[in-house]
Formats: structure tokens, C-alpha cells, sequence
């Protein structure tokens, strides 16, 4: 399917952008269905505002386990309960299917 390129209206800003016939491409081709609704500035400040890009900032609570695989000593976003398997970074990336970031 040809892409072409829209002019969208900023949600946050009212302002008119493009939503590149590249960016749609590079959208379906994660699965992504909506238009974005922001304009990239606005979308760099929201980004910013969350801290780091991530939507995590650097107080978020982390808690001590050990990597259910390797054994490694690491801290995971939530408390683990001692019924499930809790992974290090490395360890849970090569376990689960490969996601992408935006």
C-alpha cells in the first residue's frame, strides 16, 4: 500500500504537521493502527516531562532479586512474590518476544 503524506493537527498545540508518507511506513510496519495525535515538539516535551524518554524516572522504586536463569543479583520495578520467576535484564530479553520501542 503507497503511503502519502497528511497533514495532521497537534492534540496538545493545535499546530498543523506532517505525518511523512516514512513515518507511516515505519508505523505499520511495528503494528501500530493509530495516527499520531501530537506534533514531534510536543511529543519531545511530553517525553521530556516523563523523564529520560522512558516513561520511568530515576526515584521509581526498585526491589532486590535474584535472576531465576542466571542467578545474578538484580532490582526489578515491582516486588516479587516467590511464586513466579523474576529475570535480570539480559536474561528476560532473550526470553520474551522481541518489542518494539517508539
Amino acid at each position: 500500500m503507497p503511503y502519502t503524506d497528511k497533514s495532521l493537527v497537534c492534540a496538545e498545540c493545535g499546530a498543523q504537521f506532517t505525518f511523512s508518507a516514512e513515518d507511516q511506513e515505519y508505523h505499520a510496519s511495528r503494528g501500530f493502527e493509530n495516527e499520531p495525535r501530537r506534533c514531534p515538539s510536543c511529543r519531545q516535551a511530553r517525553k521530556a516531562e516523563r523523564g529520560n524518554g522512558g516513561g520511568y524516572t530515576s526515584d521509581r522504586q526498585m526491589f532486590p532479586a535474584v535472576c531465576a536463569e542466571c542467578g545474578r543479583e538484580t532490582n526489578v520495578p515491582f516486588q516479587p512474590r516467590g511464586d513466579r520467576p523474576v529475570y535480570c535484564r539480559d536474561c528476560f530479553s532473550r526470553r520474551s518476544p522481541q518489542r518494539s520501542r517508539y
